[in-house]
């Protein structure tokens, strides 16, 4: 009887280790920054900088070129779903993968088949990317780390917000981000369970 008992403790005490390693497979998560076709390489090394400061284990990837198949020739930019589809199956399983570029991107919204962006990224899901292409050229560099924030929540799971001065709200076709401050508190609160961010608050 003692024997059973001490068998079964161990099933159960084996079964709860392999659930916790499983969670921590989940919850670790490698955060890549990869520069994608033609990109200013003083953007990609400021981003990187800036990023690393709230994401510790983020890495620098070398650059890659676009999947064929992303590019739309009658319009000169390359299509953003497509490219996610790319870097989702490009790296591993535990990576996030974060592309940065300076060509533009477009995807299908509001109707419109071709429609351009600042950035994409799934939600939830292991890649965003964005583009330098439609930022203001006098405050690029802040805004690049903006979008980068906003498409890397996004792959957290975080929706748009309503709030306007949260970084997470919705361009709409636009170019809001000077209005953008940061995280609100309650985005905040959402990105602190998922253990990417460091401090969300710098």
């Amino acid at each position: 009887m003692k024997l059973i008992k001490l068998t079964l403790y161990f099933f159960i005490f084996a079964a709860t280790l392999a659930c916790t390693n499983h969670k921590l497979k989940q919850t670790s998560k490698t955060l890549l920054l990869i520069p994608i076709g033609k990109v200013d390489l003083r953007i990609v090394d400021y981003s990187y900088a800036q990023l690393k400061q709230k994401i510790p284990t983020i890495q620098l990837a070398p650059e890659i070129d676009f999947p064929n198949t992303a590019y739309v020739k009658t319009r000169n930019r390359f299509r953003a779903d497509t490219c996610l589809k790319h870097l989702a199956k490009k790296y591993g399983y535990d990576t996030i993968a974060i592309g940065l570029t300076s060509q533009d991107l477009s995807t299908t919204k509001n109707g419109i088949a071709d429609w351009g962006i600042m950035g994409l990224g799934q939600r939830p899901g292991k890649a965003c990317i964005i583009s330098t292409y439609r930022l203001n050229v006098k405050n690029k560099q802040e805004q690049v780390i903006k979008v980068l924030l906003h498409e890397i929540g996004h792959t957290q799971n975080l929706k748009h917000c309503p709030n306007k001065a949260c970084l997470m709200r919705d361009a709409e076709g636009g170019n809001p981000l000077n209005d953008e401050k940061d995280f609100c508190l309650k985005c905040k609160k959402l990105l602190k369970t998922s253990g990417v961010f460091s401090d969300i608050s710098k």
